[in-house]
Order: C-alpha cells, then sequence, then structure tokens
C-alpha cells in the first residue's frame, strides 16, 4: 500500500501571498459594509470596537503615569468614558489623554505584527480576549459595557481556542484593519475642542492635552494623527515584509559550526 503523500510546508512566497490577501480582504469586506444597503448596522460594532480600545488606551496610559484606573463607561451610541486619578505633572495628563487618542493605532500595528505568522495571531488574540475578560472584572461599570465587552472577549477567547490557526490569523489582521481605519473614519474627533457624551459636554482629549501643555488643541490633534499614521505604516510594512522573512533552509541548519574559541568575561 503506497505511503500517503506528506503535505508540504508553505513557502515563503505562499505566506506573503496569504498574508496580503488576508490584509486586502479585511480591507474589502469592511469598505463593503459601508457601500451597501444597510451594511452599516452591520458595522456597528465594529464602531464599539474602537471605544473599548480608545477608552482602555486612556485607562493603560493612566496606569503606566502611575494613576489608578478607576472604571469605564460605554455607551450603545458609541462614546464613553474612562476615569482615572490625577497626576501631578502636565506632561503626564497629556500623555493619558494622547493614549487614548493614539491606542486604537498601537493596537492596530501589535495586530499587524501578530498577523505575521498564524500561531502568533492565536497567542495574541488570546491575550486581547483575556485583557478584556480582566477589564470587564475590574473597571468596566456600566450594563452596556459590560456586555458589549464581555462578547468581545468571548469571541477573541473562542476563535484563539477552538478555530484553527489561519482563521485566528483572518481575525486579527481584520480587528487590524478596523482599528486602522478608525483612527481616520472618528479622526474628526482629533480637532474638536469638545465632544458630546452621554456624560454630557465636556472638553475633548486634544483640548486636555492643550490645557496641560499649552499650544491649541488642533496642534495636539495634527500631533496625534502624524504619530498614528507612522505606527500604522510601520506596522502595515512589518506585517507584510515579515510574513515573508526567509526562513533557515534544513541544509543550512543542519550545518556544522566552524570551531572557535571564546574567552569568559
Amino acid at each position: 500500500m503506497p505511503a500517503a503523500p506528506v503535505p508540504r510546508a508553505p513557502s515563503d512566497a505562499d505566506l506573503v501571498a496569504r498574508a496580503r490577501w488576508v490584509l486586502l480582504g479585511s480591507a474589502a469586506v469592511t469598505l463593503g459594509l459601508y457601500l451597501i444597503p444597510y451594511g452599516a448596522y452591520v458595522a456597528y460594532p465594529l464602531l464599539l470596537i474602537s471605544t473599548v480600545v480608545h477608552e482602555l488606551g486612556h485607562g493603560i496610559a493612566a496606569v503606566l503615569m502611575g494613576a489608578e484606573f478607576d472604571r469605564f463607561l460605554m455607551w450603545k451610541d458609541g462614546s464613553g468614558v474612562a476615569y482615572h486619578t490625577t497626576v501631578d505633572s502636565a506632561f503626564g495628563a497629556a500623555f493619558i489623554s494622547a493614549g487614548g487618542l493614539c491606542g486604537p493605532a498601537v493596537a492596530a500595528a501589535v495586530c499587524f505584527g501578530a498577523g505575521r505568522k498564524p500561531v502568533w495571531s492565536k497567542r495574541v488574540l488570546a491575550a486581547f480576549g483575556v485583557g478584556l475578560a480582566l477589564a470587564m472584572l475590574l473597571v468596566v461599570r456600566n450594563a452596556f459595557g459590560l456586555f458589549f465587552v464581555g462578547a468581545l472577549a468571548a469571541s477573541c477567547l473562542g476563535i484563539a481556542l477552538w478555530a484553527r490557526a489561519e482563521v485566528s490569523q483572518l481575525a486579527i489582521v481584520f480587528l487590524g484593519v478596523q482599528l486602522a481605519l478608525s483612527v481616520y473614519s472618528r479622526g474628526d474627533y482629533l480637532f474638536m475642542q469638545y465632544a458630546q457624551t452621554s456624560m454630557g459636554k465636556m472638553p475633548s482629549d486634544t483640548q486636555q492635552m492643550a490645557d496641560a501643555l499649552g499650544l491649541p488643541y488642533w496642534f495636539w490633534g495634527g500631533a496625534c494623527a502624524a504619530f498614528s499614521a507612522a505606527v500604522l505604516i510601520g506596522g502595515g510594512y512589518s506585517f507584510l515584509r515579515g510574513a515573508g522573512a526567509t526562513r533557515r533552509s534544513p541544509a543550512s541548519a543542519a550545518r556544522p559550526a566552524s570551531p572557535r574559541t571564546s574567552t569568559g568575561r
């Protein structure tokens, strides 16, 4: 009885092609949601994902500056608020405000970096799900926020734990595309002096940066937009470039090392 053929391992060209198709497919699906009738209703949860990452970005930045992340609220209109204790330095206050504005771009770059390899995608998607579950327990404090963050955490963990690695790769690249697009689809907020939320009118994040450091709010909006663009370009380049990084061939891996001497320090 002839032996079953051994499946061929994907070549570097295969990995590059698949990575590009995953990225292009994710972007095409996203564009289609906004062009087809009622597609915006299907895309509504994607808007909420950017709210979650934005507000958690504020909270993580607050913790990094030595403050306490007290609670996080979000509402069905896509608005949200992160509460934290104050910090003494003007830079710290500005950094916390910038954490929400730049958080989606940084998270998108992380998604693109993880999407280079299917196994990395599973691990990062699982870590994202665990982080969201912890956020539910520690800081999310209203019913709608608990519902949505819980659903997002369950989705990430379910895909990471039970779906194939290739599905995890598609999911995390799709997530990265949504976060990347949200930086600019909601980019008008970068140049608003005030924001209207379900808690009422309050100074925007860029205005709070201006209050802390000086200069107009639109200057800080432009600075955050430029930083986000640089991060996204770097993340996208890393994804497409790294997906096809040359792997060491079996022949070179088996080659014996040449003799050498070393000295202790």
